[in-house]
């Protein structure tokens, strides 16, 4: 399947379906050499992984990781790395009464217009499961960026029309929503557990601030850095949306009050999001996404079979009410892709 390799000089293919037998990742351009161990890739697809709260999907999936060639004695090698998850809890079956329904929000009908053929468990490559992948493969890249000071954040800022008020870093990992406000979060988790029992389904924005990247990352033009995070973000089936820096609001704002001054400490102001002309600027890195809510619900809706017949659908699973906790780790681990990927570019090598 074309399009299911990201990244030039650091790069990921990713294959594997949701109710398949395996996920994975085969990743090139690894520092040779590099300490990395299964333990480090695992704490980041824990984070990723299901059945972690009420707010999450109940499918159970230990998401072990096992690397299977490029890496020797706990260091890369510096040849292709693959890197697999077996599926443990898969449960096709559940999906044999809709096969033939085209599900409201879901890529069936262009999967089906594209191929000709669809896998129906589970949505198959479109599947929110293959995203574990790209978080293995973050986990990577993040080891590298390390070494350089570059660290990366992401958090929801607003989920089920609840928005944060304050930024509180250290409360992130410690509430189901991964919000930066504890307050707010809390009220989240109510909303979205009452939306889940109406079986209905929520979105919200996440946002991610990157520190310590250095002056001078992306290419002019066409592989800018910012249309590269861009690409990134809208890679991941549940964005909807992306903005960087002060965004679609700095279409309200003139060029005075936008414009990032600076003096002899370097910018004033960062309405930019760390990036002019594509380039990055030494300041903090900072873009939102939309994340859409989760199309698998069990509410009954309308739909047309694979014949072109009117039918009513009802979702019946194991799905997030929303997907922006579950992301959070998704959005880091593309991020870290892009900026290892503009960093090697950078260096020529």
């Amino acid at each position: 399947m074309p399009g299911s390799s990201f990244g030039k000089l650091f790069s990921v293919t990713t294959f594997g379906e949701s109710h398949g037998g395996a996920v994975g990742a085969v990743v090139e351009g690894i520092t040779p050499g590099l300490k990395i161990s299964e333990e480090e890739i695992q704490a980041e697809l824990n984070r990723r992984k299901p059945g972690q709260s009420e707010v999450t999907t109940p499918r159970k999936e230990s998401d072990t990781i096992h690397i299977l060639s490029g890496w020797f004695e706990g260091r890369a090698t510096g040849t292709p790395m693959l890197l697999i998850l077996y599926n443990e809890d898969q449960q096709p079956s559940a999906y044999d009464d809709i096969k033939d329904k085209f599900r409201p929000g879901h890529a069936d009908y262009t999967y089906l217009k594209k191929y000709g053929i669809r896998d129906h468990r589970g949505s198959g490559r479109a599947s929110g499961r293959e995203t574990a992948a790209r978080v293995a493969a973050g986990a990577i890249a993040r080891k590298m960026l390390s070494a350089e000071g570059i660290s990366i954040l992401a958090y929801t800022k607003r989920a089920a029309g609840i928005s944060c008020t304050t930024f509180e870093p250290d409360e992130i990992e410690k509430n189901p929503m991964r919000a930066c406000d504890p307050v707010a979060a809390e009220e989240m988790v109510r909303r979205v557990r009452q939306l889940a029992d109406e079986h209905d389904s929520t979105g919200g924005i996440v946002e991610c601030i990157v520190s310590g990247v250095p002056a001078g990352l992306g290419e002019p033009v066409f592989d800018k850095l910012d249309a590269d995070l861009a690409r990134a973000m809208l890679s991941l089936g549940a964005v909807k949306g992306f903005e960087i820096g002060s965004g679609f609001s700095c279409a309200d704002m003139t060029g005075s009050s936008h414009n990032d001054w600076m003096d002899r400490s370097g910018f004033k102001t960062n309405h930019a999001g760390g990036i002019l002309g594509g380039i990055s600027t030494g300041s903090d890195i900072i873009f939102r996404i939309a994340v859409k809510p989760t199309s698998s619900i069990e509410k009954t809706q309308e739909t047309i079979t694979i014949k072109g017949e009117e039918t009513a659908i009802s979702t019946k699973g194991r799905h997030d009410p929303c997907i922006c906790p579950r992301i959070v780790p998704v959005v880091e681990a593309m991020a870290a892709l892009v900026l290892i990927d503009h960093l090697k570019r950078q260096a020529g090598s």
